[in-house]
């Protein structure tokens, strides 16, 4: 059989039959079958050295598993040929003396539980380079193999994968979400015109997962041919066979959603490197790839090897010495407690030839250097400022087109679609999309400035995702989380109902962790809860957005936005962008009136401090009383009704924008949250929300949280705006009464 560096390898393969090759007309994508072919050797590539990298990274990583009876061996054993034939392919831009410069190629671990391969290949690239005196940065953040004896430990290496470890681009462990980390890093690449590759390493059972579904199906929508996943054909699951799951034939969940798809044998080099190679010099269709590796799960993990159980289940004490003295042959002490010294052991293979060669198969000269990145991108984006959000300012005077007259009713989400837009002409890293709701949320005029990224246009900046909230969310997060050439950084828009948000809520909780995990590479996003609250009226409970909130409430490293009016939209989004901490935004589609700022009324810039005084108490020697209000419509509400509650009382109406916003500026300036709201304030104040009450449970004491929080603890019905605010009594008559109420 002939290699694939000469012309006519594709014909040779094509004659051996269509179990071999095939070519799908209706998807424009081929199917290509390597597996128990005779290939011809693969010029410097030593198979031989290639084996005894991988039993010592097998040794590694069976060491720290045993280490702490913790881990998943099945998954990472069986990917290890994988993982090294990518390294030693020739074709992965990498260079580890400079793992996370801007021109290598990414890798996302979208099978986020194999660590203890991940690390133990970790461990092996900068122990070869210890061998092989090839110095480097020790402050490099990689695990050593003496870092492996801390595996799981708060000290050592995590137990699921973070992006703060080299070869490794994004945080992962959810199933199926590193496709749409992986779609959101390679979608941002390709449309800055740059040549980065995005591998992502990913077992069978995440295919039953539905959003790796969405992700499989707009990565080639939007032709991104820079994706090439490393697919763990094991069969297992945790709980069994994968076909207990998925019964259909497993290479149509790929091959006819219009993938290249390439099978091989998961633990032959050969076939590996030569299917690395396939997809490196491409089939000319704009199609991403995948590899199917056919392998055996656990493999040389004794008697749980091609198991489930191998999944998370640890060897015993007693079968770990003989996989690691039969099947693996290092004579290790395996003394419990003293895992270091089998890390020795293991060490001690790698020779200094090893070393070396391991090191020579590396690509580091596949790089894209700065200099030529940059000029890359400005020749794909000549007439776009190569500026990103962080050096974009709030102008002293706004535009026009994002002031809105004072006594005019307007919806907020006309206020998002003016700044949406005027953004997009300020920076060329600013990406904006919705769940197939564009022209009900109003992301349509932004989406056009660039144009929608397709396979026709690849450098455009809207997303059509679809129905697929999760992997918008993902793959959204994921594309701020990267760093481009010159420093830049992007950002994002996602958007849909406030009511389906919660779709998004771990993709959204799993790019808050990234944040937290490699703040170096901090993103920026905005999820935009559109419809927020009763005003979806006639669409009934269904869509009513009353409760959302109490998720991204609890998450750390996001807050929650709730403008009244369309001018605090636009100063929120100024200050959010200011600040660089991603926000989840409510939005309105009523008319909601845009509030005069005279007689008191701060202006809508105040709003960023989370709450605001709307309106003082008088002073008039009345019992006080504080309405602490979120929504722009209750406030209208309540301005209807306080002459008569002015009758009784000395009222102050409180603007509440942000509860998470005015905690923190309890902390930053203790002296401006007081004179806004003190807590002598808490024992007469009512809170009003157009949602769930808790929101605003920071602004009560703990005993009035059921009695004085007024807000909304049920499902709604179908009906107008009005009606639907009248049913859950926050209209002018209604709120008149639970104030009442309250009050007694």
């Amino acid at each position: 059989m002939k290699n694939i560096l000469e012309n006519n390898f594709l014909e040779t393969v094509r004659e051996k039959g269509s179990e071999r090759f095939s070519y799908l007309k209706e998807t424009n994508n081929y199917y290509i079958n390597l597996r128990g072919l005779e290939l011809e050797p693969i010029p410097e590539v030593d198979i031989p050295k290639l084996e005894k990298l991988a039993r010592i990274v097998r040794g590694f990583a069976f060491a720290a598993i045993n280490n702490i009876k913790s881990g998943h061996p099945g998954g990472s054993s069986s990917k290890v040929e994988q993982a090294l034939s990518l390294l030693a392919s020739g074709i992965f831009a990498f260079d580890p003396k400079r793992p996370e410069h801007s021109g290598r190629d990414r890798i996302v671990w979208s099978a986020g539980h194999c660590t203890p391969l991940a690390h133990a290949v970790n461990a092996a690239v900068y122990e070869a380079m210890q061998v092989a005196g090839t110095p480097y940065d020790k402050s490099i953040d990689a695990a050593l193999p003496s870092d492996l004896a801390r595996f799981r430990h708060i000290s050592g290496p995590p137990g699921h994968v973070e992006s703060c470890c080299a070869l490794a681009d994004a945080s992962t462990g959810s199933s199926g979400h590193g496709f749409s980390s992986a779609l959101g890093i390679a979608t941002l690449h390709k449309s800055c015109g740059l040549p980065t590759k995005v591998y992502v390493f990913a077992g069978d059972a995440e295919t039953e997962e539905g959003m790796s579904y969405e992700a499989r199906n707009l990565t080639v929508t939007l032709g991104m041919d820079n994706i090439v996943v490393m697919l763990d054909w094991n069969g297992f699951g945790i709980d069994g066979p994968i076909t207990d799951v998925i019964s259909t034939p497993y290479l149509n969940h790929w091959l006819y959603m219009g993938w290249n798809v390439i099978e091989v044998d998961g633990h032959n080099f050969t076939e590996l490197i030569t299917a690395h190679q396939l997809a490196a010099k491409g089939f000319e269709n704009k199609k991403p790839t995948v590899i199917i590796s056919k392998t055996i799960k656990g493999k040389f993990y004794g008697k749980l090897a091609n198991t489930s159980d191998s999944h998370g289940t640890p060897a015993s004490e007693e079968d770990y010495a003989k996989i690691m003295k039969e099947e693996l042959g290092f004579n290790i002490p395996a003394i419990i407690g003293e895992t270091m010294k089998d890390i020795d052991v293991v060490m001690a293979e790698m020779k200094k030839e090893d070393a070396e060669y391991f090191l020579s198969r590396i690509a580091t000269k596949k790089i894209v250097e700065e200099d030529v990145a940059l000029e890359i991108m400005k020749k794909a984006m000549p007439d776009r400022p190569l500026v990103d959000y962080t050096k974009i300012k709030r102008p002293a005077v706004l535009p026009p087109e994002l002031v809105f007259k004072e006594g005019d009713k307007v919806p907020t989400r006309k206020a998002t679609e003016a700044w949406y837009k005027w953004l997009m002409t300020q920076t060329a890293f600013f990406y904006v999309g919705s769940g197939d709701l564009a022209k009900s949320i109003l992301t349509t005029a932004a989406e056009n400035v660039y144009g929608i990224i397709n396979e026709k246009n690849p450098l455009g900046r809207g997303i059509r995702f679809g129905i697929a909230e999760q992997n918008m969310a993902m793959m959204s997060t994921s594309l701020t989380q990267d760093g481009l050439p010159g420093g830049f950084k992007a950002m994002s828009v996602f958007c849909t109902y406030g009511v389906f948000t919660s779709i998004m809520a771990n993709p959204v909780r799993m790019a808050l962790l990234n944040n937290y995990a490699n703040p170096a590479q901090k993103g920026f996003f905005i999820m935009m809860a559109a419809h927020d609250g009763p005003e979806t009226g006639e669409d009934g409970p269904t869509h009513h957005g009353l409760f959302w909130m109490s998720l991204f409430d609890a998450y750390p490293g996001i807050k929650v936005y709730k403008p009244m009016d369309a001018n605090e939209t636009i100063e929120m989004l100024f200050y959010a962008m200011e600040v660089g901490e991603p926000i989840a935004i409510s939005i309105m589609r009523p008319p909601t009136p845009v509030f005069n700022r005279g007689n008191g009324v701060p202006p809508a810039r105040e709003a960023i401090n989370g709450a605001y005084v709307f309106k003082a108490h008088k002073g008039n020697g009345k019992p006080k009383k504080v309405f602490a209000i979120c929504g722009g419509q209750l406030m209208a509400n309540t301005l209807e009704i306080l002459p008569e509650l002015e009758n009784e009382f000395d009222v102050k109406l409180l603007a509440v924008t942000s509860p998470e916003l005015f905690e923190e500026l309890k902390v930053t300036n203790t002296a401006k949250a007081d004179s806004i709201f003190n807590d002598s304030e808490r024992e007469h104040t009512i809170t009003i929300h157009n949602g769930w009450p808790g929101f605003l449970y920071p602004f009560m004491l703990r005993a009035d949280y059921t009695k004085k929080a007024i807000g909304i603890s049920h499902f709604l019905k179908s009906g107008t705006p009005a009606e639907v605010y009248a049913f859950a009594g926050l209209d002018s008559k209604g709120l008149k009464e639970k104030i009442i109420n309250a009050l007694k």
